[in-house]
């Protein structure tokens, strides 16, 4: 980041990268009322392949893209297809507010997932906020006697693919483009959504409107990739990464204006849980890792 650039203008991609991926949730949502969730998941990776191959050609980056075979890239990314393919059909069948937030709980997972495996320090409070984060998600979840629904499984199956995937990510080479990696996952998502859709599902031929969706889809999903990079390296990660929990706001946003559903009051308050929880982490661990002032 420059030190001429203001640190916040990367908290504002943040808010724009969520808002982005929300939209692209949205299409894909809508579009999943006449089509069925892994054709749905086909056609969209068929936009973003295609986005992803114009951006690569305008970046002039088509020499490393061999890089995508790499070890820990495909392991990332095979683990991001297994967390597309949970996350399609729960987001077809719950309000999108919920399943949003239920996939907010992938950043505690990750602190839990560095802490096993990387040896990283987790503080008392930190697990505390945890607890509480988890609390929320379950909230959310709302268990019957019966147990969780299988849609909130399969959402709650998102989100610990999601921190498992992330963890993986960490050991992708630094000379691995973000946006390589981005294109990688959106091929093999493509692939693993055809021969899920072939061998389960019915073809039914989309319509004029579920094309402009899913190609929308798509083309805002590469656009979230893409900002969320960015807002990385424009603001310091302590000031960025709170922002991301805007993606519960958004989905909240969408879910009362498009689809004309709120989540009860349990699931709301479970929603503030996940939110709070996570931000009031990312603000901690920045206070407790800053050096102690020299006497």
């Amino acid at each position: 980041m420059s030190s001429s650039t203001p640190p916040y203008r990367g908290a504002l991609f943040m808010v724009c990268s969520t808002g982005s991926y929300i939209v692209s949730d949205t299409f894909m949502k809508l579009a999943t009322a006449g089509l069925p969730p892994y054709e749905v998941l086909l056609l969209r990776g068929v936009s973003a392949t295609i986005c992803g191959m114009f951006l690569l050609s305008f970046l002039g980056q088509w020499h490393i893209v061999p890089k995508i075979f790499d070890r820990w890239v495909s392991i990332r990314n095979l683990i991001e297809l297994a967390s597309v393919l949970c996350y399609i059909v729960a987001l077809a069948n719950m309000p999108i507010a919920n399943v949003a937030a239920l996939t907010q709980i992938t950043p505690l997972i990750v602190l839990i997932g560095a802490a096993l495996f990387f040896r990283e320090r987790l503080s008392g409070m930190s697990m505390t906020l945890i607890v509480v984060g988890f609390a929320g998600a379950i909230m959310v979840a709302q268990p019957t006697k019966e147990g969780l629904s299988f849609f909130a499984l399969l959402a709650l199956g998102n989100a610990i693919f999601g921190a498992i995937r992330d963890l993986a990510g960490r050991r992708v080479p630094a000379t691995v483009p973000g946006i390589l990696v981005a294109f990688g996952a959106s091929v093999l998502v493509l692939i693993g959504a055809i021969a899920i859709h072939l061998t389960l599902e019915e073809t039914i031929v989309p319509n004029t409107r579920h094309v402009l969706l899913l190609a929308g889809s798509g083309l805002f999903l590469f656009a979230g990739h893409y900002l969320l990079f960015t807002a990385y390296r424009l603001g310091p990660t302590a000031i960025v990464a709170p922002y991301y929990y805007f993606f519960t706001v958004w989905a909240l946003i969408a879910g009362v204006m498009v689809f004309k559903t709120l989540p009860n009051l349990t699931a709301i308050s479970g929603i503030v849980l996940v939110i709070v929880s996570g931000v009031a982490i990312v603000l901690f661990e920045r206070f407790r890792m800053q050096p102690a002032p020299v006497a």
